[in-house]
């Protein structure tokens, strides 16, 4: 059964789709199957790797609604073992739509569960909000992951955020935890840049993911041109800081990512 790990942050600008797009490409790339949820209107993972928002007549929209079912909805990438499911415009108005929806907090968890099994990772690209749509993603996720920019309004919004979590831990997703802090944007020829990410860790502390996301030209470039920075400039610093956070994932969740080698050796021995 593969994880489920949403990226969020309700602070914009912080290269949240620009991790749920690149660490879901690594992650393809290393030979673990992986679906991209996108759950954001603006559609930017979406377009982020190679799909035309606009050409999709189904999407997240319509898989939280219940008119469509997930499994006919995803769509495969050009990038290795990587699917989407993709989002559009419509999806605004999902916040409405769910607003007196049964089972409102749950449609996503429901939809998931029935494609789980099929994947090792599945990533949710989180609108830049707290509404309903963000709501079905941390109640249908394991996992959060969190981006902070190295800049000064770094921590803006994160204690709102970690204390949402907690709602949800308490009641929609008991087992929901937080996969870590992740910093983006990192320009070491800056002091506050420093000063931030020596701030942040010693206020969050093992929560904050040894993966450092680099400023990189190419990153900014990828997206114009439709494809994960792995395709777009495999050697580049910004695929060296994704392929790394990659395999921190990887690592963190060793116990649930066996070889066919290790699943042998774990059934032999008990």
């Amino acid at each position: 059964m593969g994880k489920t790990i949403a990226v969020t942050n309700q602070k914009g600008g912080v290269g949240k789709t620009t991790t749920a797009i690149n660490l879901s490409a690594c992650l393809g790339v290393l030979e673990y199957k992986t679906l991209l949820v996108d759950s954001d209107p603006q559609a930017n993972a979406t377009s982020g790797v190679g799909i035309d928002p606009y050409s999709n007549e189904k999407g997240t929209y319509e898989v939280l609604n219940e008119t469509a079912e997930i499994k006919e909805v995803i769509l495969s990438t050009n990038s290795p073992n990587l699917d989407l499911l993709p989002s559009s415009l419509d999806l605004i108005g999902a916040e409405i739509d769910l607003v007196d929806a049964e089972n409102r907090e749950h449609r996503l968890a429901t939809a998931l569960a029935t494609v789980k099994d099929e994947y090792d990772f599945i990533v949710i690209d989180c609108a830049p909000s707290l509404g309903l749509v963000t709501l079905n993603a941390l109640t249908a996720a394991d996992s959060v992951m969190i981006p902070v920019q190295c800049e000064y309004f770094a921590l803006e919004g994160l204690g709102k955020l970690l204390n949402t979590i907690k709602i949800v831990q308490g009641g929609l997703n008991p087992s929901l935890c937080v996969e870590g802090i992740l910093l983006t944007m990192y320009d070491t020829r800056l002091r506050l840049a420093n000063q931030v990410v020596e701030e942040v860790r010693v206020h969050f502390q093992d929560l904050v993911l040894n993966t450092v996301i680099h400023r990189n030209t190419r990153l900014g470039e990828a997206p114009s041109h439709c494809e994960s920075i792995i395709l777009h400039d495999a050697t580049c610093k910004g695929s060296v800081n994704y392929l790394n956070l990659a395999r921190e994932v990887l690592q963190k969740n060793k116990y649930t990512q066996l070889s066919d080698e290790e699943k042998f050796l774990s059934d032999i021995l008990g």
